[in-house]
């Protein structure tokens, strides 16, 4: 146990994940986490599912052998390839995925025409199709992989030309059809609300799923007893698997705080104790 109560791992292809580590700090500030982002494979949307799999499985060992107790799966993509191999895999340990948000979507729009912003590998998940048979029945689903955005947000251009242009391809034809909600299935994603917004007009609405994720984290240290009850803010520390100045630089403007920046770099298959 550590000295804000017990540990939660977070993981991510990159930053990404940094989104839903921002809405669990705010919900649970005293509650010590690590956060890993595996920059040396970023982006995951394009890779197979089997490869997505395997870097999960040893992320989570890796996380587990540093003291967490409960792993966030922030990152849409390793949710889909890898959430169900990774309960299966380590049955004592509680897991909180990335759902995308298509139920309050469905619930909420009063067109029925939804955009989903998402990787081709969340896409071609089960979970993505499951999602969507038992809670878009009677919605339309309008679909986008905006290719090259991971790599922008990564890079911290949360505006930039190109950043727009990515987005302006996959929104405006989706407009065109009436959409009236608008569901980010990436973690990287709600770093550019901002931009989305004010692409899609305030009569759409942007669901980030970031809170949810936090309050299903928080229930689940409640039902352990693991939820720490210290005033003091809680430690936060960061492992990237690429280089870790540029991580530590892009901190402040995406979460707002620094903390320690680690590098693991992988070898072959597996990463250093």
């Amino acid at each position: 146990m550590s000295e804000s109560g017990v540990t939660v791992g977070v993981f991510d292809s990159g930053v990404g994940g940094l989104s839903v580590l921002r809405a669990i700090r705010a919900l649970l500030p005293a509650q010590g986490l690590l956060y890993f982002g595996d920059q040396a494979h970023v982006p995951y949307g394009p890779r197979s599912l089997e490869e997505v799999r395997a870097f999960s499985e040893e992320i989570t060992r890796f996380l587990l052998r540093r003291g967490a107790k409960l792993i966030v799966v922030a990152c849409n993509t390793a949710s889909a390839a890898a959430l169900q191999h990774l309960r299966l895999t380590f049955p004592q340990v509680p897991f909180v995925g990335m759902e995308p948000a298509v139920k309050p979507a469905a619930e909420t729009s009063r067109t029925h025409r939804v955009g989903v912003l998402a990787t081709p590998a969340t896409f071609q998940g089960a979970l993505y199709a499951s999602v969507v048979e038992r809670f878009a029945s009677g919605t339309t689903i309008f679909q986008d992989t905006l290719p090259g955005l991971v790599n922008e947000i990564e890079a911290g251009r949360l505006a930039g030309a190109k950043t727009r242009r990515i987005l302006e391809k996959a929104l405006q034809p989706m407009l065109a059809e009436q959409i009236d909600t608008v569901v980010l299935g990436c973690t990287h994603y709600p770093f550019v609300i901002p931009l989305i917004q004010e692409i899609v007009g305030p009569a759409v609405q942007v669901i980030d799923p970031a809170p949810a994720i936090a309050r299903q984290t928080r229930r689940l240290l409640e039902q352990h007893g693991w939820l720490a009850q210290n005033e003091a803010a809680g430690f936060l520390r960061f492992v990237t698997s690429g280089a870790a100045q540029p991580f530590a630089k892009i901190l402040p403007r995406l979460l707002g705080e620094n903390g320690p920046v680690e590098g693991a770099r992988w070898n072959g298959s597996n990463l250093p104790d």
